[in-house]
């Protein structure tokens, strides 16, 4: 399978408070690690890092694509088609692409590596726990981007809304624990506390 990734970056932070893709984690910025993680499994060329149109993003390796959002925080399912159609321009080989956001900074490659290897002939593979679908750390086709074009026509905004159009493999946690035994790549960043918690899990001194 040849795979890609997406990495959305372009939200408002509303209760951070701050640009989350800018945050400090350990020596690098918070999404600088997600894309070194994400390049763990995924090779850096296939990866795209969304952004909103202003937003300034830290460094990255030069081979990761940095595409732009056309509007402000019009939400993930609008990053994700921004996304989709950067792979499919840059690479029509790609098989299926993992999207999540910069606020995962505990993702586990090995946990990536399993969402891939469950796909099988699905559009997706998302990750299920107590009932929660995990949009933002799930593999997608790249074939469901006119599912996704179609929503966003109609006015539907929510990740969410893109699992009632295609066939989806939810993939229980059970089948996840195995790789990352916490979960803790389903983890996001919305809060200072979160982040401090975060940083404590990776063992990283918190300022």
């Amino acid at each position: 399978m040849q795979t890609g990734a997406i990495i959305l970056c372009g939200g408002r932070s509303s209760r951070m408070g701050r640009d989350k893709a800018s945050l400090p984690f350990g020596p690098e910025t918070m999404l600088q690690r997600v894309v070194r993680i994400i390049g763990e499994v995924v090779n850096y060329e296939r990866i795209v890092v969304v952004a909103a149109p202003s937003q300034q993003v830290p460094d990255l390796p030069s081979d990761i694509v940095t595409a732009r959002d056309a509007d402000e925080f019009l939400g993930p399912l609008a990053g994700m088609a921004v996304g989709l159609r950067t792979l499919r321009q840059r690479f029509n080989d790609v098989d299926a692409a993992y999207l999540t956001g910069c606020d995962f900074p505990l993702v586990v490659p090995a946990f990536v590596e399993q969402v891939f290897s469950l796909l099988g002939n699905f559009d997706a593979a998302v990750p299920t726990d107590g009932g929660q679908r995990h949009v933002l750390a799930a593999v997608y086709r790249p074939r469901v981007l006119s599912h996704v074009e179609a929503l966003l026509t109609k006015g539907q905004f929510r990740l969410q809304s893109l699992l009632n159009e295609i066939n989806v493999r939810e993939v229980t946690a059970n089948k996840l624990r195995a790789v990352d035994s916490s979960l803790n790549s389903l983890r996001n960043i919305n809060s200072d506390a979160d982040y401090r918690a975060a940083l404590k899990l990776a063992a990283i001194n918190i300022q």
